[in-house]
């Protein structure tokens, strides 16, 4: 009996093959488009004409694509190995095929003569000459098949080796190339986000001008320009809000409102803000120097703290009079230093408070948090927009009673839940655009030209040394160390010069968070002269240096607004 390889085997073997030929041959194209994405992103790191975040995610796309075409290789490694063992069975077949076609071969070769003498019917013989040379054709045509298809595979086991050297060797390079270019990202990142002391004075002091109150007892509110209504004259108009006011460390009083509202008790409420070893009480007649007022006892000093609000819920009042009784003995090593009556320490005034204050006061007498049995500095401030920050994430001294944490019953996903579901969300200071500008009816809306000029300002200083970084500063004040103050138009002049983008209006702006540690990562633009993106934190330092009058962003979330 004939033993034909099955043709559906062979369509498989071959069709195999001819669909996986396209992806094998474009190995090399590949291979060459990442060695050029990566000397693409080395000379936009060179020029500084970079996004950080683009950058990085350009990095992973090119890993990405590396360990697909390992993947591809490995899968391909599978199907030759499937292949090798088809081979065997076309090894044994071709031998048998081959000795089946010498065999028919003879057969269909016998002298004409012979047959002629032999075979009284004719017929019979030319039937059967011509049976078996269709016999030795079948034979030679199978015989071919397994041939080639031995000769394919040898060469597809012999490309896919090459294939995987070069992926190899190109892996190598990628890490390495990104390991470099990572810290050069990084470096350049800090190199372009940094400020200079004279920049970062100038920021605190326009900061200062805000007079933003840390105390949730102070009259003062933000004059939010999305709640008070008022129309700065121009439209469409922008405004940048903050999230809570500068601190953000430790008790968050209007968080403490919300919780105490929500049912927790104080020590939840401190638990919730602090890390601490236990609740201790301390000596009621410990002296505390109060910076001209003289001397109180621990007790009649907390007595006369004005933190909080006297008819907020009890449980938030007696959280902060163990907070403020803390932070006094920790900020005098336990009396033996004077502290400040204003809120940079805690604002004192010489009479009680009374009322309900003192009832908290003496339902936590002397009680006092305690870590490494030592009272802890428990700092505090009226608002911090949804999330609490350590200690080390604000630029202090590293604390290990500090914490940071999502200050919500739930994390958030998005900005409806920061504002729906944050403890502190009832607070004045919660979602404030700080700032105002008496020409424009004491708001802090910016013009679609002003948010360009911002723009622009970025994208120029990251042409610019040190020293020309200082024509930069807002326009509508005298440059702080003597120089040209670049207006708008000097500043697009700048970047034509340069061959680089700028832009005349903005149309549109949008935000990236980082809504577990309560950051805005990326903020983007588009507008006339196409589309850009800007590091949070980069953005956040340029618009405080360039913004007008004192118009400020003034923590690390934030959002934009367009009306």
């Amino acid at each position: 009996m004939k033993k034909f390889l099955p043709g559906f085997l062979l369509l498989i073997l071959f069709g195999f093959f001819l669909l996986k030929q396209n992806i094998v041959a474009n190995i090399d194209s590949e291979i060459n488009k990442l060695e050029q994405d990566i000397l693409s992103l080395k000379k936009e790191l060179e020029t500084k004409q970079f996004n950080h975040q683009k950058l990085s995610q350009q990095l992973q796309e090119i890993k990405t694509q590396i360990d697909q075409a390992e993947q591809e290789i490995i899968k391909k490694e599978t199907e030759v190995i499937k292949g090798e063992q088809v081979l065997k069975y076309q090894k044994k077949l071709l031998n048998e095929r081959v000795r089946v076609y010498y065999k028919n071969v003879k057969k269909s070769s016998p002298n004409i003569f012979q047959f002629f003498f032999a075979n009284n019917n004719l017929s019979k013989m030319i039937e059967n000459f011509f049976y078996q040379k269709t016999l030795v054709d079948e034979d030679r045509k199978t015989i071919l098949k397994i041939v080639l298809y031995i000769k394919k595979l040898e060469e597809k086991k012999q490309f896919l080796k090459q294939e995987k050297s070069k992926l190899s060797y190109l892996k190598t390079v990628i890490d390495k190339q990104t390991q470099i270019l990572t810290k050069e990202i990084l470096q350049t990142k800090e190199k372009i986000a940094a400020l200079t002391t004279q920049q970062q004075q100038l920021i605190a002091q326009k900061l200062t001008s805000l007079n933003i109150s840390r105390s949730a007892n102070t009259v003062g509110r933000c004059d939010s320009d999305l709640t008070n209504g008022r129309d700065p004259g121009f439209s469409p108009k922008f405004g940048v809000f903050t999230y809570g006011v500068p601190n953000r460390v430790g008790l968050n009083q209007y968080g403490a409102k919300g919780r105490a509202e929500s049912g927790q008790d104080f020590e939840t409420i401190l638990r919730s803000y602090y890390n601490f070893d236990s609740l201790q009480e301390f000596d009621s007649n410990i002296k505390i120097n109060v910076e001209g007022y003289g001397e109180f006892s621990l007790e009649d000093y907390v007595k006369r703290i004005y933190e909080m609000p006297i008819d907020w819920p009890m449980e938030a009042l007696k959280a902060q009079a163990v907070a403020a009784r803390s932070y006094a003995l920790a900020y005098t090593n336990n009396g033996t230093k004077s502290i400040c009556a204003t809120e940079y320490c805690q604002v004192f005034k010489p009479t009680e408070k009374g009322g309900r204050w003192n009832e908290a006061v003496d339902s936590t007498k002397g009680k006092v948090m305690i870590k490494n049995n030592q009272p802890i500095k428990a700092w505090y401030s009226s608002t911090h927009g949804g999330y609490v920050f350590s200690s080390a994430d604000i630029g202090w001294s590293t604390t290990d009673w500090t914490k940071r944490m999502v200050d919500a019953p739930s994390s958030y996903n998005n900005f409806s839940d920061l504002n729906n579901n944050a403890y502190d969300r009832s607070s004045p200071w919660f979602y404030c655009n700080w700032g105002w500008r008496s020409q424009y009816n004491n708001t802090a809306w910016l013009r679609p030209e002003e948010i360009a000029d911002i723009i622009n300002v970025i994208l120029l200083a990251r042409y610019l040394s040190s020293e020309e970084k200082e024509h930069l500063y807002q326009v509508d004040k005298p440059n702080p160390v003597g120089k040209e103050t670049w207006g708008i138009e000097k500043v697009k002049e700048e970047l034509r010069k340069k061959n680089s983008q700028f832009f005349n209006q903005i149309q549109a702006v949008g935000v990236n968070v980082d809504f577990n540690n309560g950051r805005t990562t990326t903020v983007n633009f588009s507008g006339d002269g196409g589309s850009v993106s800007f590091d949070g934190s980069e953005f956040k330092n340029w618009f405080n240096l360039r913004a007008p009058a004192n118009i400020q962003i003034v923590g690390p979330l934030y959002n934009f607004e367009k009306r």
